[in-house]
């Protein structure tokens, strides 16, 4: 086992007055909710477009999301590295560096024609997939730590519906397609500023912090390639399972409107942010009070236990729906909530605690970049699956086919993902000390 570094608690900066744990706490919630939920004015907008009309070619949509998809996909296996060896003082340069250049891209996405545009929205997603886990970086190896990711991942489940509902009220506007999501950008741009700047003032863990989750530092060559040996296993199950997850996630996310339409529900701009918000409420609740666990082998599994009630909830969904018990909103709603809680699980928790509780060196940007560089990559496998093969009949028959199969995998997956680190020695987690 790996020696834990000494950290003297009073050497912790306590800069800004944020030594008060609910304060800092507020702070880091707000921060890190307030900075992705801007980004995804950046990057989601564009999607309360159809792009059918006589500008565009038809279908011209599946090939701008799979364009952005694409990018954003390459940029999680680029963040493999470059996340897990990022030193905390370069944080936030980089953060406001990467949405500089997608802001430019969405620029250009508004000058050049089609088809070619879609090389814009490629530009747009290369450098945003790195953001999530540059943020999540502020937040780790803390006591509080299930807590203030539930936060940051209410910014994406509940951003991405007012994302869509900016962009249609744009629309609204008169403003045409291809600059709407410029305009998102701009209106998006001097918020996320400032909550960048929040985020550079909350401190490192503290000695207690540490001791309880173990240090958190950049990751060598070796200390990555050693998780693979010792848990790849493990690692390999929560990842496919994540993959499938993000798969339905997005689907359900970038053709929310034609979803809708199917359904039988008009596609106001508000409902997309109604719906999401009690899937936000949901999820964060479940999620965020695993913290309450502080014992990191409980909590490990507790996070896996809600995964697996959400992919079951999620079928639930889908049953209801296909036998009538529904309709558009709470299906919806239901479904939402039984996808994200296992996502929003594998952010909060699973890999969290699973450092913790092995003690080997790590950081959570290094498992999640690996999870999240597969789940987007199936996606992109699915987009072009869908614009190669067209499957014939509506995008909801093909969308509750692949939900069905894919809820039944995943929940296959964490299973046997259980029973990997079931073989865990149980005192490999020394579990919180008190403090000197």
């Amino acid at each position: 086992m790996p020696a834990e570094p000494v950290v003297d608690p009073s050497a912790v900066p306590k800069r800004g007055g944020l030594a008060d744990p609910v304060l800092l706490a507020l702070w880091s919630v707000v921060a890190a909710f307030g900075t992705y939920a801007c980004m995804y004015g950046f990057r989601k907008p564009f999607t309360a477009g159809t792009y059918s009309d006589g500008a565009f070619p038809v279908g011209f949509k599946v090939w701008l999301v799979t364009a952005q998809v694409l990018g954003y996909t390459i940029s999680k296996f680029i963040g493999i590295r470059v996340i897990a060896e990022m030193p905390p003082g370069r944080r936030a340069a980089v953060l406001l560096g990467l949405i500089g250049a997608a802001q430019i891209s969405l620029v250009l996405f508004g000058l050049v024609p089609p088809p070619f545009s879609l090389v814009c929205l490629f530009l747009n997603g290369l450098p945003l997939g790195m953001v999530f886990g540059l943020v999540l970086g502020f937040l780790e190896g803390r006591r509080m730590t299930e807590a203030l990711v539930a936060g940051l991942c209410a910014s994406f489940i509940l951003a991405d519906g007012v994302a869509k509902s900016v962009g249609a009220a744009i629309l609204g506007w008169g403003v045409a397609e291809r600059w709407m999501p410029c305009v998102a950008g701009l209106i998006f741009l001097g918020p996320l500023i400032g909550f960048v700047g929040m985020l550079q003032r909350i401190p490192p863990p503290s000695g207690e912090d540490v001791r309880a989750r173990s240090a958190r530092a950049p990751m060598t060559r070796e200390d990555r390639l050693r998780w693979l040996r010792r848990h790849g296993m493990g690692i390999g199950l929560i990842t496919l399972a994540y993959l499938l997850v993000t798969v339905l996630r997005s689907l359900r996310a970038d053709f929310a409107p034609e979803l809708w339409t199917a359904l039988g529900t008009t596609g106001k701009p508000g409902v997309f942010t109604r719906s999401e918000l009690w899937v936000t409420l949901g999820v964060v609740a479940a999620n965020g009070a695993v913290f309450l666990v502080r014992d990191n082998r409980r909590s490990f599994f507790l996070a896996l236990a809600v995964s697996l009630g959400g992919l079951l909830l999620g079928g639930l969904a889908l049953l209801g729906q296909r036998a009538g018990w529904f309709g558009a909103f709470p299906f919806m709603v239901l479904l939402g909530l039984g996808l994200y809680l296992p996502y929003v699980a594998v952010h909060t928790t699973v890999f969290e605690r699973l450092i913790a509780l092995t003690r080997d060196p790590g950081n959570l940007g290094y498992l999640m970049y690996i999870a999240d560089a597969t789940g987007y990559l199936g996606y992109v496998a699915v987009m072009l699956f869908k614009l190669v093969v067209k499957p014939s009949g509506s995008f909801l028959d093909f969308f509750t086919a692949a939900a069905a199969i894919s809820l039944a995998l995943a929940f296959a997956a964490f299973v046997l993902a259980w029973r990997t680190f079931a073989k865990l020695p149980k005192d490999a987690d020394p579990g919180p000390k008190p403090s000197a």
